[in-house]
């Protein structure tokens, strides 16, 4: 896919892999959709991702827990940009490592509700004008966790396990469309998704560069028109 001029979506689009992907796709000329709670850090990647080339920019403050709020912005994002072309799920939280007895049941629905009910919702609400594109990508990125069971790590797992499974039957619906759809499954990735969900000494340090993973989904959608990439898994 040639990305100049594309339209792109980009979920958990203010920090972390989702802000790298946005600054990332900037360089290629593309027309960025960023959606993410924080407004303030969604506005200066905006303007980063300006100065770095994007032909144009627009941010929506959503809360993609928020089912009625989420399908607001999808259509806004629609009229805005007069359609899209590539939808990048990315938006996802941390949950800190303990035995599912003792996870609060407020932290389950959230983990729940951003890393896969969200991500479902987002993409059946786009998913109607990406297959009237003449090509279209949907990139998910998921997380290892949706490979590998990890102790004490239930809940993460579980939304992540989702998230692959969800990404699996969508190839499959979409099989001979235009729309090609994509899992990542990264490894560690040095952000602060850790530190948010209050989890302490983890050696983020060591982990992967988001800028490096960034670079990965790039490429992906930088194939020629008969290669695709349907499913990457990226390890440090």
């Amino acid at each position: 896919m040639k990305l100049k001029n594309k339209v792109i979506v980009i979920t958990g689009a203010s920090d972390g892999i989702g802000k790298q992907i946005s600054l990332r796709l900037a360089r290629e000329g593309t027309r960025l959709a960023l959606v993410a709670r924080d407004e303030k850090r969604l506005k200066e990647v905006s303007e980063k991702a300006k100065e770095l080339g994007a032909i144009d920019t627009k941010t929506y403050s959503c809360d993609v827990r928020q089912t009625k709020e989420l399908e607001k912005t999808a259509k806004s994002i629609i009229s805005d940009f007069n359609g899209i072309d590539v939808l990048v799920n990315d938006a996802g939280i941390w949950q800190k490592i303990m035995t599912v007895e003792k996870i609060e049941k407020e932290v389950v629905d959230e983990v729940i509700e951003t890393n896969l009910t969200a991500l479902i919702h987002i993409t059946r609400m786009f998913l109607p004008n990406l297959k009237s594109r003449k090509e279209a990508a949907i990139i998910n990125v998921v997380s290892k966790s949706g490979v590998v069971a990890q102790e004490g790590q239930s809940v993460y797992t579980a939304s992540k396990y989702g998230a692959r499974g969800f990404t699996e039957v969508l190839k499959a619906d979409l099989r001979g469309t235009n729309v090609r759809v994509a899992g990542v499954y990264q490894s560690g990735t040095n952000t602060k998704m850790f530190e948010k969900a209050g989890e302490e000494n983890v050696p983020t340090e060591k982990f992967t560069n988001p800028a490096d993973l960034a670079d990965v989904v790039a490429y992906m959608l930088s194939l020629p028109e008969k290669i695709w990439l349907h499913d990457v898994r990226v390890e440090y």
